[in-house]
């Protein structure tokens, strides 16, 4: 049966434009306290549901790794149903589940055939507000989870990563990822695990985004139904603000390989920054935008000295990074790490040029039809804008707020948000201390 619908909606998910035009986004709040954000669509007979939490690895405490895992054994059982009931119950419509956990939230979607959603939304609420934890599912994700761990050891870029996050984020919920710590996997419990969905698997503490096939009226009861056995719980307390470094350092880490990762940056975006459209249009002209960007024309193209090379804003619900970052091999690495922070030093004092400005404009606005262009896509969006707050004509507005961005405004928030004295550098690599300079400024 889900081949069958499957083959019938493909063409309309392949031919038809969705997201095309300018998106009226109602919102409202389940009989429990849920918010729910929802865009009437009705090119398709689909209906996509995203349904957030704050309670992503930042909520971890002292058990690092205990959401991601939480978050994986959902569908291992609720009540007298079983993982294969659960599997079954929502294959048997073609309805798709998906799940995750990052750092600031944790979700599950659901993607059904709109005349059959009834036929899984309590399903999908039993799995989202009554999870079982069954102790074997819970031992077989523990043992999953831990060899993942090990893996990420042996991962240059998994190495790099985690540790330019311990660098920027000392004694802070930021400072390990869903991933979490080995000792802490091995010791948690069911107990656990039911206090913590207990406490961040609450309607006060969720977002739901609703688009597709429905009427306000049918939107309404379909989220009551989604969400009906969420107990109306607490919101999650803020994060707490992370600490600017008082001064550059480089911490060396070795790796045995051909080639040296270099990454650095500190903390800087909140999603409601009044600087985020600045730095996001500022870091397309300077590493953002692929070959187009100045890093990797001037390191790679010119110099011939990386595989890869760029930057990006990444703003979360507290401060999030800004982060450069480049692989090459060893022998290149503390030339190209020096070019790389020379580089950054000239944008922040001189900004970008006008001609930069109008290209990274027009590459913006221009690709961002492409980022709404499928309910999938426009689900995904209104969860983001549920879960930070931001302001319901975001997207509507978008492409307007990067076309008022001028290069003045760049230059000052660059100099403002991103000291250059400041910055933490991660060296991963062979022959280290020779291969990628001996500080960030």
């Amino acid at each position: 049966m889900m081949r069958s619908l499957l083959i019938r909606v493909l063409p309309w998910l392949l031919l038809l434009p969705v997201g095309a035009q300018a998106m009226t986004i109602q919102t409202w709040s389940t009989d429990n306290g849920v918010r729910v954000l929802f865009v009437e669509a009705h090119e398709l007979p689909i209906v996509d549901a995203r349904l957030v939490f704050k309670a992503g690895s930042a909520r971890d405490g002292e058990l690092h790794g205990i959401s991601s895992l939480l978050n994986g054994l959902l569908v291992e059982g609720s009540g007298e149903l079983s993982a294969e009931d659960i599997a079954l119950g929502f294959e048997s419509t073609g309805a798709e589940l998906g799940k995750g956990s990052l750092r600031d939230m944790a979700w599950l979607s659901l993607r059904s055939l709109s005349e059959l959603r009834d036929r899984t939304a309590d399903l999908f609420a039993r799995v989202v507000g009554q999870p079982s934890f069954p102790q074997d599912a819970i031992e077989r994700d523990r043992k999953a989870m831990l060899s993942a761990l090990a893996q990420r050891s042996k991962d240059i870029g998994s190495v790099s990563s985690d540790a330019f996050f311990a660098a920027l984020y000392p004694e802070h919920p930021y400072e390990i990822g869903p991933h979490g710590r080995e000792a802490d996997l091995k010791r948690i419990t069911r107990s656990d695990l039911q206090a913590f969905h207990q406490r961040y698997y609450v309607a006060n503490n969720a977002t739901l985004a609703l688009v597709g096939d429905l009427t306000p009226e049918q939107a309404r009861d379909y989220a009551n139904r989604l969400t009906r056995y969420l107990e109306p719980g607490l919101e999650a307390e803020p994060l707490p603000p992370a600490a600017t470094p008082d001064r550059a350092q480089t911490l060396f880490l070795p790796f045995k390989t051909t080639q040296t990762h270099v990454t650095q940056g500190l903390p800087v975006l909140t999603r409601k920054d009044p600087d985020y459209f600045p730095l996001y249009v500022g870091n397309h002209v300077l590493g953002g935008s692929g070959f187009s960007s100045r890093l990797m024309q001037t390191i790679r193209e010119d110099r011939g000295l990386v595989y890869s090379v760029y930057s990006y804003f990444m703003p979360m619900e507290s401060n999030g990074p800004f982060e450069m970052a480049l692989q090459t091999r060893n022998d290149q690495a503390a030339e190209a790490a020096d070019l790389m922070q020379q580089q950054l030093v000239e944008f922040i004092a001189k900004g970008p040029t006008d001609k930069e400005l109008e290209h990274a404009k027009k590459n913006i606005t221009g690709g961002f039809p492409l980022k709404i262009d499928s309910n999938k896509k426009i689900v995904e969006y209104l969860a983001v804008i549920g879960f930070y707050d931001l302001p319901l004509d975001y997207l509507d507005r978008f492409n307007e707020r990067v076309l008022a961005v001028t290069p003045q405004q760049i230059q000052d928030a660059f100099r403002r948000r991103v000291p250059v004295d400041r910055m933490i550098r991660v060296v991963v690599g062979e022959d280290i201390r020779q291969g990628a300079g001996k500080k960030a400024d």
